[in-house]
């Protein structure tokens, strides 16, 4: 199995702390972000991660390298000066991914889940870990049901850790969901990967599990701090 970490946001709530340094290369307990997430992909023999970069890009392998350090093989999926969203990222990088089932996880959240409890063929399109509803967020993203199926909305929501395991053909026919939005049409396209996900959902193609340890979106200098302190 391959992963993809999400890498390449401006981290724009983090400045100034993200001026010069990407968010998932802030260190957090006394290693950067994004190397508690490699150590945890080589633990489970995990060999391969396409880590998509945007702002700052240079700095990734300057602090990686090629990933030999990790026992893994990095591969870059470089978008340019403007990231191209979840979707879109995920759509540049699947050349690099193969046709298998990949493991995603976001390069600026802080878990003690262990990747090696997700499924390797997901019971449909992909499985998500779900989280309870952060205070700081006024909706959760997605409801669990009985049958471990994601559904949109509703008063129970949960919210997306940003770790799940993604089959590539998630994305066929992005373009019928997308449809005109903004970015769509640009080469390469930028777009959310939401919308698809949700599309999915109404055919019940979306399972997942509700996971209640520690998670924390590192979005904020104070959430950093509060993990550090």
């Amino acid at each position: 199995m391959k992963a993809l970490i999400f890498a390449a946001g401006r981290g724009e709530r983090m400045r100034p702390l993200t001026d010069a340094t990407p968010k998932p290369l802030l260190e957090v307990r006394g290693k950067p972000l994004i190397v508690w997430h490699l150590e945890k992909l080589a633990a489970m023999d995990v060999r391969e991660v396409v880590i998509n970069t945007s702002w700052l890009s240079v700095k990734f392998p300057e602090a990686l390298g090629d990933g030999s350090d990790f026992g893994l093989r990095i591969h870059y999926s470089v978008e340019g000066d403007t990231p191209l969203e979840t979707g879109g990222g995920m759509l540049n990088a699947l050349p690099l991914l193969g046709d298998d089932p990949f493991l995603l996880v976001n390069g600026d959240v802080f878990t003690d889940y262990d990747f090696a409890q997700l499924p390797r063929e997901p019971d449909g399109m992909a499985h998500l870990v779900m989280v309870d509803r952060p205070r700081e967020k006024s909706r959760g993203d997605f409801c669990l049901d009985d049958e471990r199926k994601l559904h949109d909305g509703g008063e129970d929501a949960l919210t997306y850790a940003g770790i799940g395991v993604y089959r590539p053909q998630i994305l066929d026919g992005w373009q019928d969901v997308i449809g005109g939005a903004a970015g769509a049409g640009e080469d390469p396209p930028r777009f959310p990967i939401a919308p698809i996900l949700r599309a999915w959902m109404r055919m019940d193609a979306i399972s997942g599990e509700h996971y209640q340890g520690d998670w924390t979106d590192v979005g904020t200098p104070e959430r950093l701090v509060a993990l550090t302190g």
